[in-house]
């Protein structure tokens, strides 16, 4: 086909052949495909978290949330055999409501830990998960610009996955293989709603609640239980125009804290003021969190409350091992809709419906053994 601009009187302009058809399917992409992980041995894995590897330490996380038998298998071997060099980090709790500003706050917080006090930081966030199509954000790095790329720091987000119980357990598990990796430092960060914070604080030595001024929150922050298990309060966002307003908030916190009991610590949580986001007092909070942690260990109870710990993660271990024992026995999956129809068609109530339940997984148990 003769096109006209080739004319002499088009001198200078010159029409390219163009390029052949293209297909629309990468022709290269099987070659590109990611190769499912490689399960390593437990000795493999366990050598390289100990050596402070990384990328190790990440896949043996990966395990521990696994809920596939073969994984939970390979991660509890691990655990026990880095249990061993576990136990020597400061453990931190960081909770708040949503918008309080705790993953900016934690940026601010471990920057100045890693300047200041030296050794390695890992951050264990806790991320919600959606109740509908349970996934989850996972964006918690997003907002720790600083940690995310700090060659001392290693953040985990771990979704709830619709179950904060099962988390908590894997959680603490994750702790024990971040200290034998190294990090003598653990932030754990809550979803800041519901019964996390108890659970939080069931795996840290040090609890410190972050509250906002001017919200119109203050009194009801006063009213819930978790003033009880916080060992310091903190007002975020204490600059410019919302300085008085953080102060004011402060003091009222103060107030209500003479009004509780003693905690087993026999310290009362000290109240402060700072701001994340311009990085203003932080190193006042960090002393705090730093002073606490000298004074519960010269007193002993630093050591009483990780037996505690430790005691109450057994009791849930069995719970939570007897409820799944329970729900995965295929006598009762057989008999749960029967009972689930009789409860909603009225011809029994619900704890009629719990007892048989209950009995014939007795039963059952007893048969087989």
């Amino acid at each position: 086909m003769e096109h006209p601009e080739n004319s002499a009187e088009y001198e200078g302009l010159m029409v390219n052949a163009g390029v052949d058809h293209q297909e629309i399917v990468n022709p290269y992409l099987n070659h590109m495909r990611k190769k499912r992980q490689k399960l390593f041995t437990v000795d493999e894995y366990v050598e390289g978290i100990l050596r402070g590897d990384v990328t190790r330490l990440s896949q043996a996380v990966t395990l521990v949330e696994s809920t596939l038998p073969e994984h939970q298998a390979i991660a509890q071997e691990v655990i026990e055999k880095c249990l061993p060099y576990a136990g020597n980090s400061v453990r931190v709790g960081i909770s708040g409501v949503p918008g309080a500003g705790k993953s900016t706050s934690i940026d601010a917080f471990g920057i100045h830990v890693l300047q200041h006090y030296g050794g390695k930081l890992a951050v264990l966030a806790i991320d919600p998960s959606s109740e509908k199509t349970k996934g989850s954000i996972l964006g918690d790095k997003t907002r720790m610009e600083r940690l995310s790329v700090h060659p001392k720091s290693f953040i985990r987000p771990s979704p709830t996955a619709g179950s904060l119980g099962g988390v908590a357990r894997k959680t603490r598990e994750t702790i024990i293989l971040c200290e034998a990796a190294g990090y003598d430092k653990i932030f754990v960060e809550t979803v800041g709603v519901g019964q996390s914070e108890t659970a939080c604080h069931s795996m840290v030595d040090y609890f410190l609640l972050i509250q906002l001024a001017g919200t119109g929150d203050e009194l009801q922050g006063i009213k819930r239980g978790i003033m009880e298990i916080a060992d310091g309060i903190v007002i975020n966002k204490a600059d410019g125009s919302n300085v008085d307003k953080a102060e004011l908030a402060a003091s009222h916190f103060r107030n209500a804290l003479h009004l509780f009991p003693l905690p087993d610590s026999g310290i009362v949580p000290e109240v402060m003021c700072y701001s994340g986001f311009y990085d203003l007092n932080i190193d006042k909070v960090m002393a705090m969190v730093f002073r606490y942690i000298d004074k519960v260990k010269q007193s002993g109870y630093f050591q009483y409350r990780r037996n505690e710990q430790s005691k109450y993660w057994m009791y849930e271990s069995i719970n939570e091992q007897l409820k799944n024992n329970f729900y995965y026995n295929p006598a009762i999956r057989a008999m749960l809709p029967d009972m689930e129809n009789a409860v909603l068609g009225g011809q029994m109530t619900s704890f009629v419906a719990a007892s048989k339940l209950l009995d014939n997984y007795y039963s059952t148990i007893n048969h087989t053994s």
